[in-house]
């Protein structure tokens, strides 16, 4: 299998995790004096100054969705290429016919070779550009691909193919998604990039 054969085997599985700051107030056990002035409204007090948060991003519950999108499509490429074949995988949920061409090359290919995908490929995808205002809603991501634990595995010898000396084992490949009848769809995987990341 060529070298970006191997890139485009690894697929295009994205997490995302939001993390909540929790404020909390302490008593500084004034006493009754101080408690009754507290109470007293000031004429000159400040105004309080709430914790200074960015505004929540709008399209926040789209993006989600696009990156469960790809995320499935990804988790249902690494099923295909641990056996050269779509057989069992529900590809089709979630790539469209051009990205699905692009796999059902890679797996001939690797039937052909007699090779197969083992180990884990890491994803990291963000969704950085949406358009919700096309007649046909659309997204491009950016995923940076871990190969740190990555393996081909040529099934007639046995053995494991090591990964061109000059593979970065983290790199960047990009994908596009459209929204077709309210659900998001991988329509567009490309892994010739090859930056690091």
């Amino acid at each position: 299998m060529r070298p970006t054969t191997r890139l485009r085997t690894l697929g295009l599985c994205a997490c995302a995790v939001t993390l909540a700051g929790v404020l909390a107030a302490c008593d500084s056990g004034k006493n009754t004096a101080d408690d009754a002035a507290a109470t007293q409204p000031a004429a000159s007090a400040p105004p309080t100054m709430a914790g200074s948060t960015e505004p929540a991003d709008p399209d926040a519950r789209e993006k989600a969705a696009v990156l469960a999108a790809y995320n499935r499509m990804t988790t249902e490429q690494a099923k295909a290429y641990r056996h050269a074949s779509m057989t069992g995988t529900q590809l089709q949920r979630y790539a469209t016919l051009d990205a699905l061409g692009k796999i059902r090359l890679d797996l001939a290919r690797m039937k052909k070779d007699g090779t197969v995908v083992r180990g884990h490929i890491g994803h990291d995808a963000t969704v950085t550009a949406l358009d919700l205002k096309a007649s046909t809603p659309t997204a491009t991501l950016s995923d940076c691909v871990d190969l740190s634990r990555y393996e081909t595995y040529y099934t007639r010898a046995h053995t494991t193919i090591p990964l061109p000396t000059a593979q970065p084992r983290r790199y960047r490949a990009t994908a596009k998604a459209e929204r077709w009848d309210g659900r998001w769809m991988v329509t567009d995987i490309d892994t010739s990039g090859g930056t690091s990341c």
